[in-house]
């Protein structure tokens, strides 16, 4: 669909609609420099960019574990690129911790709103001929059945991806994040989904070991 959208813009129609030069991936870069868990103290900090590429590895785990191990169907490569923009607009709205973020409704609500201001915001600046392909990796509204499905999965790696960050945290000896793993860790062990289950029971533990231990 997208490439037939591209086919009907004629030439003129893109040099009246689309910027000579467009600042869509010069934003998404600056990912690497909004940090997360702003209000914990880190023994390693983290950027968005790194949480993006965690999620979508971690994603790819879960969508190959739920394929191979358990028989699910998995559109593995959707899901993937999913979790690549899960968090395309902190580059605008920062990351906001998620108990301020979900404090009172009000503040949720508020929330979505200026996300969605800032997916808009993004979406303007890519150029008109992209824009069916990058509407639904920017701004979650515009998802299809297929990549609402898709989602479920990226979903649990970026819970899976908050939990590794507090066990990493914690075996490093920071207890800044004890309660954290604790509230995310009962969801996850309590989750639905086996290859979610699968990933804590074969790969989790080496997480908490140091770099001799895993090389013995």
């Amino acid at each position: 669909m997208a490439r037939d959208l591209a086919q009907d813009v004629t030439d003129d129609e893109v040099e009246r609609d689309d910027p000579a030069a467009s600042h869509f991936f010069a934003y998404v870069y600056r990912l690497r420099l909004i940090e997360r868990w702003s209000l914990m103290r880190n023994t390693l900090r983290e950027s968005a960019a790194e949480h993006s590429f965690h999620v979508a590895l971690l994603t790819h785990a879960l969508c190959s574990i739920a394929r191979e191990v358990f028989g699910k169907e998995v559109d593995t490569p959707r899901a993937v690129t999913l979790a690549l923009f899960h968090d395309v607009t902190e580059v605008i709205t920062g990351d906001i911790p998620t108990p301020v973020k979900h404090h009172n409704p009000a503040i949720l609500a508020s929330m979505r709103e200026i996300e969605a201001l800032a997916a808009e915001r993004l979406l303007g600046m890519v150029p008109v001929a992209l824009r069916e392909t990058y509407a639904p990796l920017i701004a979650h509204d515009a998802l299809s059945e297929q990549d609402l499905a898709a989602l479920q999965w990226v979903k649990a790696a970026d819970k899976l991806d908050a939990y590794l960050k507090c066990v990493t945290e914690l075996a490093a000896g920071n207890r800044e994040f004890a309660v954290a793993r604790r509230q995310i860790e009962e969801p996850l062990r309590a989750s639905p989904m086996p290859e979610v289950r699968y990933f804590l029971e074969h790969f989790a533990s080496s997480f908490e070991k140091t770099l001799d231990e895993i090389t013995e």
